[in-house]
């Protein structure tokens, strides 16, 4: 399954309800919305700095992904940024898969 680390940015209404509800039971609500997919969470993380929370995940495929990134967008009370993590492994196949690349300006 593909794995997934997501920035959790709250808006005020988000960290008003984060302050009432508390971190727990943040933690246990994403990992529901996430299982609901067919996903799992690994790890999530509260954060100082310019993201408020990080999550990291596995994901069936990225319509389920969208799915989650959609009702997050449509509450409004977060906004999360997905970024699509690669094993080294995986890096692997990348680097010895053939592509046809030609540079700009490159004859």
């Amino acid at each position: 399954m593909p794995k997934y680390l997501w920035q959790v940015t709250y808006t005020p209404t988000g960290a008003a309800g984060l302050q009432k509800e508390g971190g727990t039971a943040r933690r246990d609500a994403i990992t529901h919305m996430v299982e609901s997919v067919g996903g799992t969470v690994e790890s999530c993380h509260f954060a100082l700095g310019s993201h408020d929370m990080f999550v990291i995940g596995s994901l069936p495929d990225a319509v389920a992904a969208a799915a989650l990134s959609i009702r997050t967008t449509a509450e409004g009370a977060a906004r999360s940024e997905s970024v699509t993590l690669l094993t080294p492994e995986e890096i692997d196949e990348a680097v010895n898969r053939p592509a046809d690349y030609r540079a700009p300006g490159a004859e």
